[in-house]
């Protein structure tokens, strides 16, 4: 039988795909040649917004429409977070919990014995959870792999529905993750990403920490890059980033979560730092790691952020000087302490607020990626497009390179930036 994996969501949740993909191709499963159509489709969903629930419905309907015979398996986030829900739907032959994907292939075969509706989701907020026993040994055409390393959240951010959907904080073993960076080394991968629903949290209630698993990743022969996934701002003290700056396979870009420049808006939020410890983290990293890149996530609109809130939200983002943000207008999350807060304000004004901090992080951007120009670079080349090569200096400095090379793909080399255009600069090989 053949298989597709469709992924929606975080670079957690590619991971946990790529996991089962590996584990259905070692039990005799084949991946499917045609991306629409297959005897099983594996659907990995996302619940971080109500939207993404949405996709998640959409999708379903549309294998269905596609594969009316076929099996359907519903698993990730939005099942864990919201399981009465799972009952009603129908379009679904197999459905698990956040911490069943080891599962899977028990779930099909007692499914293709008798044709019975499956829905195995267990509780998942106990601190006694155990990490996942996943592990991947390639990213298909991938030149890099992102490795999970932790899960959970003990934070409950009152917008973030996601501690109810992966449970609280747990990290991969030291051990487990050096024989797992060793499989992927061996595969060829040049570079790799640390990633977690927490990162920043890796270690907590154990005697390693994020600086052990950086440690580990860049002591691996064979890699050349360590990266790390989206990290939050209050664990990263004086003495982590010590520690991390002497590794010097570690890449200097950090994805530093804001959500808000506002100090009031952030408390509401439930967020544990303010403007002031975050900037700080943002000096303390500039000055360990030179032309090192910073890049965020920034909500507006959220409930009870006034115009006086909004405008002291541009203002420290225009302080800090983003390379790159994501910026979103907030949603209600069904679940919630903010769902119940009072004061929300009108989607139109989310929409004006949203395109106006767009616009101040478009020049933001476009000062960073001149501010690269003149340098030389080592650049892992990704792919062939449009007839540039395209690739990422160390602090994810996207460069094109006019050159049909295919050669170069997957090779790291040095690169002078000569130029930048909207979103990227672009670079002739210096040796």
């Amino acid at each position: 039988m053949d298989f597709n994996i469709l992924t929606l969501g975080c670079k957690v949740n590619q991971y946990e795909s790529q996991a089962m993909r590996e584990d259905l191709l070692r039990n005799g499963y084949n991946l499917s040649k045609n991306k629409d159509k297959a005897d099983i489709t594996v659907i990995n969903t996302c619940t971080v917004t109500s939207v993404s629930d949405a996709k998640n419905r959409k999708l379903i309907h549309r294998v269905r429409r596609q594969n009316p015979d076929g099996i359907i398996v519903l698993t990730g986030c939005m099942p864990q977070a919201f399981p009465e829900e799972m009952k009603e739907l129908d379009e679904c032959d197999i459905i698990l919990g956040n911490k069943e994907r080891s599962k899977l292939v028990p779930a099909i075969e007692a499914y293709l014995a008798d044709k019975a509706v499956l829905v195995d989701i267990p509780e998942y907020h106990n601190r006694g959870d155990l990490f996942e026993n996943l592990t991947v040994s390639s990213f298909g055409e991938h030149t890099r792999a992102f490795i999970k390393i932790e899960d959970g959240c003990n934070r409950f951010c009152s917008y973030c529905i996601i501690p109810y959907a992966r449970g609280r904080v747990r990290s991969k073993p030291i051990d487990a993750l050096k024989n797992e960076l060793e499989n992927v080394a061996l595969s060829g991968y040049r570079e790799v990403v640390l990633v977690g629903i927490n990162l920043s949290a890796y270690g907590l209630g154990e005697d390693y920490n994020l600086a052990d698993a950086v440690e580990t990743a860049c002591a691996v022969d064979g890699i050349e890059r360590v990266r790390l996934g989206s990290i939050e701002p209050e664990q990263m003290d004086k003495e982590l980033i010590a520690r991390l700056a002497a590794q010097k396979k570690l890449c200097p870009q950090f994805h530093l979560s804001l959500q808000s420049g506002c100090d009031k808006t952030l408390k509401t939020m439930n967020r544990h730092y303010d403007t002031n410890e975050y900037a700080e983290i943002v000096s303390n990293l500039r000055a360990a790691f030179p032309n090192s890149s910073m890049t965020t996530d920034v909500m507006v609109g959220f409930a009870g952020e006034s115009e006086e809130d909004f405008q002291a939200s541009m203002a420290f983002v225009k302080q800090i000087g983003f390379a790159k943000v994501h910026v979103f207008p907030y949603s209600i999350r069904k679940g919630t302490r903010a769902e119940s807060l009072p004061d929300h304000v009108s989607p139109s004004e989310k929409e004006r607020r949203a395109k106006l901090m767009g616009e101040l992080v478009e020049i933001s951007r476009r000062e960073f990626l001149r501010s690269q120009v003149g340098l030389t670079e080592e650049v892992l080349f990704e792919r062939l497009r449009h007839g540039y090569l395209e690739g990422y200096t160390k602090n994810y400095t996207p460069v094109h390179l006019a050159s049909d090379d295919t050669s170069l793909c997957g090779e790291v080399r040095r690169v002078r930036l000569v130029a930048f255009m909207d979103d990227c600069c672009e670079g002739e090989l210096a040796d």
